[in-house]
């Protein structure tokens, strides 16, 4: 809530700035607008549902709940797994996008564990499907460790 206060403040600035070329020529430069804080704990929305199967775990498999900010359902490492995606968040990109069509995968197999994640995270729509059938598969898997489990 808080972002989407600021994301709005700052875009009615840039209108503003924008709407008055002539008033800049005339009266000068505007002054360039204070930097905003960054907010913390407001992720947009984190609530989602994990659904491992086939790990070969029965610790691991199982339905979970995450809720970020605070960290809490029932996901075993819901504090963990908040942090992982809040750093996910940070370094920008999509944890939860396909592995790009025609991507060089190295041909391994790491197992029949699979798992469906859908929700919404930094507040969008998530529906994503993970395995771990080759290469490209388990570093997706792996990149969102504590999210879904390790599974060897």
């Amino acid at each position: 809530m808080m972002r989407r206060l600021a994301l709005t403040a700052v875009v009615s600035l840039a209108a503003l700035s924008a709407a008055a070329p002539g008033a800049v020529a005339v009266a000068g430069p505007l002054p360039l607008p204070l930097g905003l804080p960054v907010l913390q704990g407001d992720d947009g929305g984190t609530r989602l549902t994990v659904v491992v199967s086939g790990s070969g775990d029965p610790a691991a498999d199982g339905r979970y709940e995450l809720e970020c900010e605070p960290a809490g359902g029932s996901h075993p490492a819901a504090r963990q797994a908040c942090e992982r995606l809040g750093q996910l968040a940070e370094e920008g990109g999509d944890p939860f996008a396909p592995v790009p069509r025609g991507a060089m995968c190295t041909q391994q197999y790491g197992g029949s564990a699979t798992a469906r994640v859908t929700g919404t995270w930094q507040g969008r729509s998530v529906d994503s499907a993970f395995d771990r059938t080759n290469g490209c598969e388990m570093g997706r898997w792996n990149n969102l460790r504590p999210l879904l489990p390790n599974v060897r």
